[in-house]
């Protein structure tokens, strides 16, 4: 069995939870596995039907009081339980910072290692991790028993390629101890004006713009498109846009419905950040550029020429 465990905070779905599911989905298809899911809370019954709406074999309801808010103690206590009961071959988790918090303890109390940040999972299995920014990928293969515990990678799988069904839901009150630990605010990286693993539509923007000057192009797309501006890294080193914006290694991970790089020549670490969008649309004047190996759609030609005139059409597409 594979056991998908999925993040809510206050009765709302943590997004990157519906992508590790995704994944559960098609490696249980993949390695002839049933998927299950399980949901932690406290008053969690209609989380948990939503998720019954969901291809999988069974919901699991973990409910009890001391669930209520995120405590370390608390969910590795209760997930132990639950895994120890049902001895799945593989735990898969979304990558998140409330994962990273309590997976190793979890993993340490199961006398397992905490496969963190996967980006693929072969048969075998085999689990598929980058090293080196993305330059290169490392497959790796557990020494240790079953039960595997695996955090994916934000866009390592799509949400959108969830299979709808109808699963039954088993509610479980688990006997917790108190926690030792008071619940505290939820770890949160630096005030940032933007959010872009938020955003459907993304035009970034690379070194082929020249200078800073030349940003108000690139502007006037996002604007008229509707879309968010982001840059790969150079641009944010450079300070024409705030760090905030980057995609890549060092930046953010997007995975938007379209993704159009703009003068972007498709560096690996850039690559790493923008791999999970649906469709990405690439204008680059050189046509043996990186980037459009893994674009959806590309434009071979100036920039410079391209970006005005297809913000013209958009906008008389919307007038």
């Amino acid at each position: 069995m594979i056991l998908v465990v999925m993040e809510q905070k206050a009765g709302v779905w943590h997004k990157m939870s519906w992508e590790t599911l995704a994944g559960g989905q098609q490696l249980g298809a993949a390695l002839g596995q049933p998927v299950a899911a399980v949901v932690l809370g406290d008053g969690i019954s209609g989380l948990a039907a939503e998720l019954a709406t969901k291809a999988l074999d069974k919901v699991y309801a973990v409910e009890h009081a001391g669930l209520a808010s995120y405590t370390p103690d608390s969910y590795t206590a209760a997930l132990t339980a639950l895994i120890g009961q049902l001895q799945p071959s593989l735990v898969l988790f979304p990558h998140t910072y409330q994962v990273r918090d309590f997976g190793p303890k979890l993993a340490t109390r199961l006398d397992r290692v905490l496969l963190s940040d996967v980006v693929r999972v072969n048969p075998g299995p085999v689990f598929v991790r980058q090293l080196f920014q993305g330059k290169l990928n490392s497959d790796v293969r557990p020494s240790t028993p079953a039960p595997h515990l695996v955090s994916l990678q934000a866009g390592a799988y799509r949400a959108d390629a969830l299979a709808a069904g109808s699963a039954t839901v088993e509610t479980i009150s688990p006997a917790l101890e108190a926690s030792r630990q008071k619940p505290e605010a939820p770890f949160r990286e630096s005030s940032r004006a933007v959010d872009l693993t938020a955003a459907d539509l993304i035009v970034s923007v690379g070194r082929g713009i020249k200078e800073a000057d030349n940003l108000p192009i690139v502007e006037e797309l996002a604007k008229a498109l509707g879309a968010e501006l982001a840059a790969s890294r150079p641009i944010c080193d450079n300070g024409w846009l705030p760090m905030e914006r980057q995609v890549g290694s060092s930046g953010q991970t997007v995975a938007p419905k379209v993704y159009l790089a703009v003068g972007i020549s498709g560096a690996i670490q850039h690559l790493v950040g923008m791999k999970g969008a649906k469709a990405i649309v690439a204008i680059n004047k050189d046509p043996h550029a990186p980037i459009f190996e893994v674009a959806d759609y590309g434009l071979v030609g100036d920039l410079f020429e391209i970006v005005p005139a297809l913000t013209e059409e958009v906008r008389k597409a919307k007038s």
